[in-house]
């Protein structure tokens, strides 16, 4: 499609169709009363725990690895929750792309939010890490109630038509930008808007460094120290998760104390800290079905190949 930007007449060949009624039926879901919704994804993501074998042992290994305070049967129970909550979160991405902006003006709970509008303040835009919570790009939408521009950096999708739908979604509240687009990255910054950025997953060996996560060693980017360096932005962690009683959403913003140190092996410490921290919160609306240790230390095993459940 070159330079020219997608639209959905771009998608009705044959091999788009299956993606098309997964799309509709979401719009079906989503268009049902909010409680409704939240026991439709319950119970797509317990279909999917049957269904996702592969994605149920990575899920299962992390759970193990990251909880091993857990009984064997309190882990599996949080592995069947972790699936009940990545179902629920796939209708919750309808509603973000969707739904009535009025409902969730009162059902949203802000908490320390002077914080963010005190670094605003000076100016240099703001660094807003987030981690991949279920409700991820709900998030995004309950964040822009509170008025403040967002720009959100993302990995370019493979599937073209999946790219056009989540970025044409997204930009209802934010302003979507391949992470690898630097210069648009800091013209953000220097605009003083928020940028949201997640440096909890897996990038392999090239720009990471091992630092501990829930106490295992997690290859982890060095790019939000760069990023810092790139305008002194500031660092604002965000946290989002679904009340335990399904009455509404918390967002809490909250300092990454330290931060940055001048080390970058100690800025990645941090890092893993205060996402670990949010985690806590909500463990099982994490997305543990990720592969957050596939890139082990060398001369060790990795835990996917190297723990059987």
């Amino acid at each position: 499609m070159g330079n020219k930007e997608a639209c959905w007449s771009d998608f009705l060949a044959p091999r788009y169709w299956l993606i098309w009624i997964g799309i509709g039926l979401l719009r079906l879901f989503c268009a049902l009363p909010f409680h409704w919704g939240l026991w439709i994804g319950k119970h797509l993501g317990r279909i999917l725990y049957h269904l996702m074998k592969n994605r149920r042992y990575i899920t299962t290994v992390n759970i193990q690895t990251c909880f091993p305070e857990l009984s064997p049967e309190e882990q599996q129970q949080r592995v069947r929750e972790v699936f009940e909550h990545n179902g629920t979160g796939l209708i919750e991405t309808g509603w973000s792309y969707w739904k009535d902006t009025r409902f969730f003006h009162q059902i949203t709970e802000f908490r320390n939010f002077d914080l963010l509008d005190r670094e605003l303040e000076k100016g240099n835009g703001v660094i807003l890490m987030g981690w991949h919570f279920s409700c991820l790009d709900l998030a995004g939408l309950l964040f822009s109630l509170h008025g403040k521009p967002c720009s959100t950096l993302y990995r370019k999708h493979d599937n073209p038509m999946l790219e056009w739908f989540f970025t044409s979604g997204r930009k209802r509240f934010s302003h979507p930008v391949e992470r690898k687009k630097t210069r648009l990255m800091l013209r953000a910054m220097r605009n003083n808007h928020c940028i949201w950025y997640a440096p909890d997953q897996d990038l392999g060996r090239k720009g990471t460094l091992f630092a501990p996560f829930f106490g295992h060693p997690a290859a982890t980017t060095i790019a939000t120290t760069k990023m810092h360096s790139l305008n002194g932005s500031p660092l604002v962690k965000l946290d989002c998760w679904r009340k335990p009683d399904n009455s509404g959403y918390i967002l809490e913003c909250s300092e990454v104390k330290g931060f940055p140190s001048g080390s970058e092996e100690q800025d990645a410490l941090l890092i893993n800290k205060a996402i670990e921290e949010g985690i806590r919160k909500a463990p099982s609306q994490y997305m543990w079905v990720h592969k957050r240790f596939k890139t082990a230390p060398l001369g060790e095993k990795n835990i996917y190949q190297s723990i059987r459940t």
